[in-house]
C-alpha cells in the first residue's frame, strides 16, 4: 500500500471514532424509547476519544502533505 491510501484509511478511522464519541455525548441523558432510565456516558472517556481522533486526523493529514511534497520534489528532479 502506498502512504496516501494508509493515511486516507487513518482519516476514515479517525472520522468514525469522532462520530461515535460525538453521538454518545449528544445522546447523554436521553431517555430510551421505552421510557427506561437514560444511559450514562463517561464524558472524560469520550473527550479522550475526541482528542485521540483529532490527533490521528492531524497525523494522517501531515502524512498526506509530506507525501505530496515528496512527489513534487521527484517531479522537479526528473523534469
Amino acid at each position: 500500500m502506498d502512504p496516501s491510501s494508509i493515511a486516507l484509511q487513518g482519516l476514515q478511522r479517525a472520522d468514525a471514532q469522532l462520530n461515535n464519541a460525538a453521538a454518545k455525548i449528544a445522546n447523554a441523558g436521553a431517555a430510551s424509547p421505552d421510557g427506561a432510565n437514560p444511559d450514562t456516558v463517561d464524558l472524560s472517556k469520550e473527550m479522550v476519544a475526541l482528542t485521540t481522533a483529532q490527533a490521528s486526523a492531524e497525523a494522517n493529514l501531515a502524512t498526506l502533505k509530506t507525501e505530496d511534497q515528496i512527489e513534487q520534489r521527484l517531479v522537479d528532479l526528473t523534469g
